[in-house]
Order: C-alpha cells, then structure tokens, then sequence
C-alpha cells in the first residue's frame, strides 16, 4: 500500500511516501534523495526500489527534502547541515511508528542524500540497522569550490543558479566545514556502496574513499559496470534493484 504523508520539522511540512506490505513490527527503508532531486528521483529509482522493497514484505518511507519536490521551503536555503537536521527528523519518525521494527530500520541515500545518509550514520550509529549509499557525495566539499566556479551567480538573490534552481552562497561555505569522513566513520555497521563506473558528477574512486577512511571490511562496494550517476538504463537500475534487495 502507497500513501501520501507529511510531518512538521521546525514548524514547516515535509511531504513524502509511505510504502507497507502487510503486517506489523516491520522493517524499513528510509530513502534520502539527491541534489536538486526528489522523492521519486531520475525516472522513477526511487518509487521503484520501494515497490520492490514492499514486495518483499519491508516498509519504506521516502520524502523530499524542504525546497525540493512537494515540501514547503525554499531551496536557496538549503544546506548540507539542514538536511542532515532533516533526515534525522524523518528518521525518528519512522523510529517511533507502530507498525515499525525499530530495531530494523536501515537507511539508504543517493548522491548529496548519501553524504547525508552517511553523516546521519555516524551520528546516530546502532539506530540503523544497515546503511545503503547509491554514488555518495563524500567528497562534495572539495569539489565545491570548483563548480562553484561554473555556475551562474545571481546578485540581488546572493545565490548561484543551478538549472533554475537558486542556491544560497551558504551552501558552500557549510558542505566545505563539515568532517565528512571522521563523521561517517562513527558508523560501525553493515554498508553496501553501489556506483556506477562512469559517473562523471560523482566520481566512482569516491565510494573507494569511504571505504578505505570510514567503512573498511564492514563495506561492499558494488560496481554497476559501465553506468553514469543516476543509473540511466533499464539494466543498470536493475542491478541497482536487485542489489539493494539481496543486502535488505
């Protein structure tokens, strides 16, 4: 069963979806979206990962971020540290759900969501069960600088424009402060990488970079041969499926 839901996170409304199989005490898969992406994600990875996770008897919970998709805000606001915030407020609405497993809730985030992903792990670690990052973001603060550069910046807004998108020149300054791997290492659970060996927005050494500073031998990496960042085939997103439901 799929159904619209929100919940209120510093007095403003988050919107998503809920996915549940039948049952209770059952356990689930948050899902935390990308850069300028939404709760669906590119043609539709995410709503068909949950549709995959609920025919096999699981929960997932999916929301955008606030600025992004349906959720109230403005993404000029957005930031690294508020999405965390974000995240960590979904999380525990999933912790606290009656029909939930608490003890069972893993968290799976693609591209800057699994940056945040990994930075909420090391925050709360045995909160989450297994934690699942899809072309992680790791590195997004040295890269800044760099394609900050390339983008159009719009004065009166003090903002930089990314495809109609207007993001705040804070977002910057913060993705740079932030320890990603001394955060993320915090985490001392099972983690399954998957990321596609051409992808040219996040590059696939990242994944690499978790491992070798944060996960060591609690990580697989898995790579989808041939792909680019949003697993853009039929065969890709396949194997992207099938990976993430063998590690769930």
């Amino acid at each position: 069963m799929q159904k619209a839901i929100s919940l209120t996170h510093n007095g403003v409304e988050l919107r998503g979806m809920e996915h549940f199989p039948d049952g209770e005490k059952l356990p689930a898969v948050i899902l935390y979206h990308g850069f300028t992406g939404t709760k669906l994600e590119s043609h539709r990875l995410f709503l068909n990962i949950s549709r995959a996770l609920e025919d096999k008897g699981i929960a997932s919970f999916r929301f955008d971020f606030l600025g992004s998709g349906e959720s109230d805000g403005d993404f000029k606001n957005t930031t690294v540290t508020s999405q965390l915030a974000e995240a960590e407020t979904i999380f525990n609405y999933v912790k606290s759900h009656p029909l939930i497993d608490a003890d069972q809730i893993l968290v799976l985030g693609f591209s800057m969501g699994g940056l945040v992903a990994s930075l909420l792990a090391g925050k709360i670690n045995s909160q989450i069960a297994k934690l699942i990052l899809l072309a992680p973001a790791g590195t997004m603060g040295k890269m800044s600088e760099t394609i900050k550069g390339m983008i159009p910046f719009v004065a009166e807004e003090n903002a930089f424009d990314i495809g109609g998108n207007l993001i705040g020149a804070k977002f910057y300054e913060d993705v740079k402060a932030i320890e990603v791997w001394e955060q993320a290492a915090k985490y001392d659970g099972k983690v399954l990488l998957i990321h596609g060996t051409k992808d040219q927005a996040v590059p696939f050494t990242v994944s690499n970079l978790y491992i070798e500073h944060c996960y060591g031998e609690n990580a697989t990496l898995h790579p989808i041969e041939g792909s680019d960042h949003t697993f853009n085939s039929h065969q890709h997103k396949k194997d992207v499926i099938e990976s993430i439901i063998k590690f769930v």
